[in-house]
């Protein structure tokens, strides 16, 4: 293939050169950790169903229909709603096996769905227990809320699930800013913590057994158990070990900045290319909000670099820093890096999107010839890193090329529109023959992303070999 060569000044890649102590490596990702996560979930969603039917559920069918799939749909409701939980507590296992993009995908789907069953429950234990006492639905309803114990917080907990999945729809988050979102994203913990009374003191099925009772206790126990480890002790020891501050500010093209960090023994941080932090940095109101930025550059025991867009407040503010601001950082989290089949890749990139695949081009092994980077930008101007790139791929025997101009409007494409004449599966095919023997590493914008994948399918790439890292939320 042809690549594209930069014409301006060589910049010398030397990270390597001032570490004083080599960067620890993550542990490596186990095939079977997938495995054993996905297991485990099915498992816990089929013995709550063994326990309804230990409880009379498929006899009870007969007699009163709407009761026995009101109490079903409950105990199934609880049981994703825990493992939404769970999918969302950064546990390690289920992070590197599965990735922080797939994971949101299935914390989305789980939490649908849990929503789904907890308005079934409510609609089908109204609708039998006003068939069984002859009165209307409405007075039922508000029978049930005032006199049973813990119907008022399960009320107020079902408001908050179903507002976290209203804001969680497409649509919503479109309109809404990150911060927002994550904000009103937080009262799915307030659902938790509010239906558990009344799922202990009214819900017949959760101690109707030593075993059931064991079991949810355990759940529970599991799930608030994560959060307090992973979303709050690993961060917390992880600060006060590490310490980082920001070591400067640089404007990288208009709108793009980077930040450096350093800190006490960041060699120390396990933490490869390809991942990311979710930062907050101490510097005035706001800072609680955490934001994820993927490294940009290669950890090399001195410094770590972020690079992002202004895209909104949290990135936005990047570029107001100032030397000495201190820095809290949750991770690293992301398995980018950390998947590979074969001695070749291709990384594709779009915008701002380079960023941990610059990270990863500059620290993943190869041979001269066996990587490819293909980046897709509206004009030269909008390139980040231009500069380290070439300077990489000159060293490292990189074929680089830059994608320029605007993307066809009248098809679904990630090309540009000068590509418009030919399929991009054939493009691909032709800007990189081998394709189909490449791990292929994409980053960009969801739709963009979806695109790539796509062409790299149609051009024979199997499913297996493309690794995707989107900006959704």
């Amino acid at each position: 293939m042809a690549g594209n060569r930069s014409q301006e000044p060589s910049l010398t890649v030397t990270h390597r050169a001032a570490t004083p102590l080599a960067p620890r490596r993550p542990r490596p990702v186990r095939a079977w950790w997938r495995d054993v996560c996905g297991l485990t979930a099915w498992f816990s969603v089929l013995f709550v169903l063994a326990l309804w039917v230990s409880g009379r559920g498929v006899q009870d069918l007969a007699a009163d229909p709407l009761t026995s799939l009101g109490r079903l749909t409950g105990l199934v409701s609880a049981d994703l709603l825990l493992l939404q939980v769970l999918l969302m507590a950064r546990i390690p296992w289920a992070e590197r096996g599965y990735g922080q993009d797939e994971l949101a995908r299935r914390h989305r789907m789980v939490g649908f769905g849990s929503v789904t069953l907890v308005l079934a429950h409510i609609t089908l234990i109204s609708l039998g227990y006003a068939a069984t006492d002859h009165s209307g639905l409405l007075r039922e309803v508000w029978d049930l809320v005032t006199t049973y114990p813990g119907m008022l917080l399960a009320t107020a907990a079902t408001a908050a699930l179903v507002l976290v999945a209203a804001t969680s729809m497409r649509a919503a988050r479109r309109k809404l800013r990150y911060e927002s979102w994550h904000l009103l994203h937080l009262y799915a913990y307030l659902g938790v913590g509010l239906a558990l009374p009344h799922q202990l003191w009214t819900g017949a099925d959760f101690t109707a057994s030593p075993v059931a009772t064991v079991f949810w206790w355990t759940a529970y126990g599991l799930a608030v158990g994560a959060l307090l480890v992973w979303r709050v002790a690993v961060p917390i020891v992880s600060n006060l070990r590490h310490r980082l501050v920001v070591d400067r500010v640089v404007h990288e093209a208009p709108g793009v900045v980077s930040v450096y960090l350093r800190g006490r023994d960041p060699g120390r941080l396990p933490v490869a290319a390809g991942q990311f932090f979710v930062w907050r940095f101490l510097d005035g109101p706001g800072f609680t909000r955490g934001h994820p930025f993927s490294l940009s550059a290669a950890p090399n025991g001195v410094h770590l670099r972020i690079t992002a867009k202004n895209l909104g407040e949290g990135s936005a503010r990047l570029a107001r820093l100032r030397p000495g601001t201190r820095a809290l950082f949750e991770g690293p989290y992301g398995r980018l890096g950390s998947v590979r089949s074969g001695p070749k890749v291709t990384l594709i990139a779009a915008g701002i999107g380079i960023t941990p695949l610059r990270a990863l081009l500059e620290a993943m092994p190869y041979r001269p010839g066996d990587a490819v980077l293909l980046y897709r930008a509206g004009s030269p101007g909008d390139v980040v890193f231009r500069r380290e790139l070439d300077a990489i791929a000159a060293q490292r025997g990189v074929h680089l090329a830059y994608l320029y101009g605007r993307r066809s409007r009248a098809r679904t494409s990630w090309l540009p529109d000068r590509y418009r004449g030919a399929s991009d599966a054939h493009v691909l095919r032709h800007l990189v023959p081998d394709i189909a023997e490449h791990d292929i590493y994409v980053c960009g914008p969801e739709a963009w992303t979806a695109a790539v994948v796509a062409s790299a399918r149609a051009a024979g790439v199997a499913r297996s070999r493309i690794h995707t890292e989107s900006f959704a939320w």
